[in-house]
């Protein structure tokens, strides 16, 4: 059978550098790994060499030769358009924190601990968890555990944001522009969906609202899906719905203009997150915003002083909750009218 691979380009080795830089293979890893000890010569004509050949350290091997992989593992759900907006900026700041990331998705055929243990496995020194629901199980006692999202952290470290606080300033927004029927979608079990119906039930009780719960999940489906029933009753339709996140009010948005509802004319639809998607021009969403920037920052910090070995006073920051920020779009306007 002939060789499938003859004729493909050789990858440039350290012995391939060494050889024509004119130095020893040890010279010239000190060199690659800029490492004290070869002279100033011997290192430019190594850094030329590997430049001119194209070489390339074998990140893999080079973990496997030294205690510290360099690497953050990742869960995330591939569902929530909000975690891909974390993991789009950590990966900045972990690059600016000296780290590389492994990603390992929670999907309805893989749950968080085999998420976990991919991310184990692969020798990550430690891990961030977004909107975990468990604590992590088979993790080693010393690796740094990051919650994400939730104040129920799943280790002793979380950054979240304040979702009481978020859904407070969207109960705030729709009673001053007069509504009062206000109707929450909310999330079940999902992560973030606690802190946010008690938001709403203490905001609403501090305006003097009484708080009616329709009973959903984080999905696009939930929020059709309760559109349907609230239009199903033959009662009034409440004028302002909150949806749990951005994904469910994209769905209620579906569902009340599919029925010919006019939002926010009749109705006002909020969503929380700020997605992506609350973003596009054809959903215009008012809602709560969370800030990935920060969150990841936050995060990354928190894993380089857990990491260090002589971490400065005060460096463990452990809990890190963030401040919301309402963001008013065109899905809400004032209260309509009684005919």
């Amino acid at each position: 059978m002939p060789d499938s691979t003859a004729g493909a380009p050789r990858r440039p080795t350290l012995v391939d550098v060494a050889r024509a830089a004119g130095v020893s293979r040890a010279t010239a890893s000190l060199v690659i790994r800029d490492a004290p000890g070869p002279s100033a010569t011997s290192r430019e004509r190594v850094r030329a060499a590997a430049e001119e050949l194209g070489y390339r350290p074998d990140s893999a091997a080079q973990s496997l030769r030294r205690k510290s992989s360099g690497l953050i593992g990742v869960t995330f759900r591939t569902d929530a358009p909000f975690h891909a907006d974390v993991v789009e900026r950590l990966y900045p700041a972990a690059e600016a924190a000296g780290y590389d990331l492994v990603l390992s998705a929670v999907v309805p055929t893989r749950d968080e601990r085999r998420a976990v243990d991919a991310l184990v496995a692969s020798r990550c020194e430690a891990l961030l968890l977004i909107g975990a629901t468990e604590p992590p199980e088979g993790v080693p006692a010393e690796m740094p555990v990051i919650g994400i999202g939730r104040p129920e952290a799943p280790g002793p470290d979380a950054v979240f944001t304040d979702d009481r606080r978020g859904f407070a300033l969207l109960v705030d927004h729709l009673a001053d522009r007069g509504h009062r029927r206000i109707v929450h979608v909310d999330g079940g079990a999902s992560s973030g969906a606690a802190e946010r119906r008690a938001g709403f039930e203490e905001a609403m009780a501090r305006r003097g609202l009484v708080p009616v719960i329709v009973r959903g999940d984080n999905t696009e489906a939930a929020g059709t899906e309760a559109a349907r029933s609230l239009l199903a009753t033959g009662a009034p339709l409440p004028t302002a719905v909150m949806a749990v996140n951005d994904q469910a009010a994209v769905g209620l948005l579906i569902g009340l203009r599919e029925a010919g509802v006019d939002v926010p004319g009749r109705v006002s639809v909020t969503g929380y997150d700020d997605s992506r998607i609350a973003r596009l021009a054809h959903v215009d969403l008012t809602t709560v915003r969370q800030d990935p920037a920060a969150i990841a920052e936050a995060a990354l910090r928190i894993v380089r002083d857990r990491l260090r070995t002589d971490p400065p006073d005060g460096a463990l920051r452990g809990i890190v909750e963030l401040d919301p920020e309402l963001v008013v779009r065109g899905t809400t306007g004032p209260a309509p009218t009684a005919p």
